[in-house]
């Protein structure tokens, strides 16, 4: 059986040899794979700054500084968890349905195969994607999504189903989210009318603005995230606006008045004892951002996931 695992940057330096996540392996044999880092860079969904395509590419980069224990999870994932990183899906600039069918088709194949997919954006569009692929294997999902806007619209200019603005409200449609499992933390900033923040809880979902998150402690989070999801299989949709953007510069949206990097780290820190079935980092636009800071916070949003995955199958 092959364990994969990443390079031991004690012995080669982190610089050298091809980008891949936290210096995995590229392999695209799923065979004894636990967990896949795909790349989805695909940004024709958003309506707003462009360049999130990238985003993927730059997270692999800055991604070199991750090491193998993680303290605050206490736990070495790349032990417990065999890891690749399997490359990107194939996507189409300008055509998001043609994208749709490509990113479900990949996520499907990984899926169905035991493995658990850790997706790197792309625009937060591609989650009606990585949905239907993930639902036709595990049936409907617990949505687990931090973020500063809900994503819940109907229509953009009237007209448009799918941008970065609509997922989970198509993914309700599609009857790929189970809403009362769900769970969506951070909104905040301006919006059209009073009504606009009630949508989530009109669908039934459990939603946290970012006042109303920043009032409670990690341990409060985690319980309340437990609770919601139960025992259903739950998709982890990390959009890196979350954050406030003194912590995140470069994304498509960005939302002032957020939590900090430590902050929210420590809120996903604490969903434990989840039934992960695929996670998801996007919306990072590293045009805006020539520091790496906010790639340095997605990659470390994603070894956040790939911890919690590993602490849960250790159980």
């Amino acid at each position: 059986m092959t364990h994969y695992y990443p390079a031991d940057s004690s012995k080669t330096p982190r610089f050298t040899g091809v980008r891949t996540f936290a210096r995995l392996p590229h392999v695209q044999d799923l065979t004894d794979v636990d967990l896949a880092v795909i790349g989805l860079p695909f940004d024709t969904g958003v309506t707003y700054r462009v360049g999130a395509r990238f985003g993927p590419e730059a997270v692999r980069s800055a991604s070199a500084m991750l090491r193998a224990y993680n303290p605050e999870l206490k736990v070495k994932p790349f032990d417990i968890l065999s890891c690749v990183d399997y490359g990107d899906a194939t996507v189409y600039p300008g055509f998001i349905l043609e994208s749709y069918e490509s990113i479900t088709a990949t996520l499907q194949q990984v899926a169905s195969q035991g493995v658990i997919p850790l997706d790197i954006g792309g625009d937060h569009s591609i989650a009606l994607a990585e949905l239907r692929g993930l639902a036709a294997v595990h049936g409907p999902l617990a949505l687990v999504q931090f973020d500063s806007h809900g994503d819940l619209w109907d229509r953009y200019y009237e007209r448009f189903e799918y941008t970065h603005g609509t997922p989970f409200r198509r993914a309700l449609e599609e009857g790929l989210l189970v809403a009362e499992h769900s769970v969506q933390l951070g909104m905040r900033g301006g919006v059209y009318g009073e009504e606009d923040l009630q949508i989530a809880r009109d669908f039934g979902f459990t939603m946290l603005t970012t006042s109303e998150l920043l009032t409670k402690t990690p341990a409060e989070i985690g319980a309340l995230v437990r609770q919601t999801v139960g025992d259903a299989k739950a998709f982890l949709s990390f959009d890196i606006d979350f954050f406030d953007p003194a912590f995140a510069p470069g994304t498509g949206t960005p939302e002032v008045g957020g939590p900090t990097s430590f902050q929210g780290l420590q809120y996903l820190r604490a969903c434990t004892g989840i039934n992960w079935v695929g996670g998801s980092v996007v919306e990072v636009l590293p045009a805006y951002d020539p520091s790496q800071i906010t790639a340095q916070l997605g990659a470390q949003v994603a070894y956040e996931f790939m911890s919690l995955v590993a602490l849960e199958r250790a159980q």
